[in-house]
């Protein structure tokens, strides 16, 4: 197997100020083309540090990918690098600057010109590498057996370059395949299929989540298409449709397949719940709308929830739960409705209904009855948290209920 390193410089990334993605991003390419990513790793803006990450893997691995530093501030100064590790004196690569000055005009242009200084130069013993997308050259050599190339940190930058230079060696050499599980525990999915986790010639990820847990299998397409059909056998009622990586897009594909049309009432999710569905292209399909009634007026003046159910039960209830999802169902005359009504916090919790408690119900119209069922989740984590996962309870039991009727009446022991 092809090995690689990859390394993003720059100070920011140690501080904080940025999130490292672009080598993320290229790891992901290379391991679905085959390769081995040996090492990913972040250093500062110092030229003796980038020294020793050249020191280390030149010889070692096939490919070395770095990120960041060409640009032409103070602090950019991978080429110096690159310049002293060669032993190799900076020159500048006027032609092929000149095809990145010549896509712009006026002052853009004469900015350009004032950074050619610095911009255009790569080391002797080195090639330029053409940026589509910004003003720095990347920057190409060969040593010990190892291709390295220096490339601009800018994300947009990085990732056009790697699709115009690195692209002839991101070809898919192994197939994969992705399926994900929806309220199955981590250890719960590696127990149920030990015969794809032991397999020598599979690499397997388990990657769970709050509310699923996704394994990705790597290797030969005959192998990987076998594991796929036999998590999806072991877990009929849990793996997600083939195609669908998170909950809303499975629920929108269920709909549009049974031709159910969708609606929401939400109170402590503010329309969370909504704004997962409608990201998904096409939703207007299946999703009619929905309604936040974060107060009881809300609930009562647009749902119709009975001053009564507020009264003795409260909001944060059962009753009130379906009483939102009936209210929405009847307002937007849709087969099925989800409704989420709980305590977020930081505040408002108590000793009988303490922060993170969060009802949820659904309701359906058939043959003009009216049907609903409701159920309690104790959720974890600060107001951000309990709100994420308010909202994935709700697009499990929506996607449940879409897709089978059995479900829909057994949501307390699915979601």
């Amino acid at each position: 197997m092809r090995t690689a390193v990859l390394a993003a410089i720059g100070d920011e990334l140690l501080s904080g100020v940025r999130r490292e993605g672009n080598c993320a991003a290229l790891a992901w390419r290379l391991h679905d083309a085959g390769w081995r990513v040996e090492s990913v790793e972040v250093v500062p803006d110092d030229p003796e540090q980038v020294i020793g990450l050249l020191r280390r893997w030149v010889g070692r691995t096939e490919l070395l990918v770095l990120s960041g530093g060409l640009g032409p501030t103070h602090d950019d100064r991978t080429r110096d690098a690159l310049s002293a590790y060669l032993g190799s004196p900076l020159r500048r690569e006027d032609a092929l600057y000149d095809r990145i000055v010549a896509r712009y005009d006026g002052e853009l242009r004469a900015a350009l010109e004032r950074v050619r200084s610095s911009q255009s130069l790569v080391p002797e013993a080195a090639r330029g590498v053409y940026n589509p997308e910004g003003s720095a050259l990347g920057i190409v050599f060969e040593r010990s057996g190892t291709q390295v190339w220096s490339l601009p940190g800018v994300p947009s930058e990085f990732a056009a370059m790697v699709e115009g230079a690195l692209g002839g060696l991101l070809l898919p050499a192994h197939r994969w395949a992705s399926v994900v599980l929806a309220g199955v525990p981590e250890l719960r999915a590696v127990e149920r299929v030990p015969e794809v986790i032991g397999d020598p010639g599979l690499h397997v990820s388990v990657l769970p989540s709050f509310a699923s847990v996704e394994l990705i299998v790597r290797g030969e397409p005959e192998r990987v298409r076998a594991a796929e059909r036999l998590i999806r056998d072991r877990f009929p009622d849990d793996a997600l449709p083939e195609g669908c990586a998170t909950l809303q897009e499975a629920v929108l594909h269920e709909a549009r397949g049974r031709g159910i049309t969708l609606s929401c009432a939400e109170s402590c999710t503010g329309g969370l719940v909504q704004g997962a569905l409608t990201a998904v292209p096409g939703s207007s399909e299946a999703f009619l709308g929905g309604v936040v009634t974060y107060g009881d007026e809300a609930k009562r003046t647009v749902l119709g929830v009975v001053p009564g159910i507020l009264e003795r039960h409260g909001a944060v209830s059962g009753e009130c739960a379906r009483a939102m999802a009936e209210g929405v169902l009847r307002l937007f005359g849709t087969d099925l409705a989800v409704s989420v009504t709980g305590i977020a916090g930081p505040e408002g919790g108590s000793a009988e209904k303490p922060v993170g408690t969060v009802w949820f119900a659904v309701a359906s119209m058939k043959e003009g009855t009216v049907r609903s069922s409701a159920f309690l989740r104790n959720l974890r984590g600060d107001r951000e948290g309990v709100r994420e996962r308010a909202v994935a309870c709700a697009l499990s039991a929506l996607w449940r209920s879409a897709g089978d009727e059995r479900q829909f009446m057994d949501l307390q022991e699915r979601v």
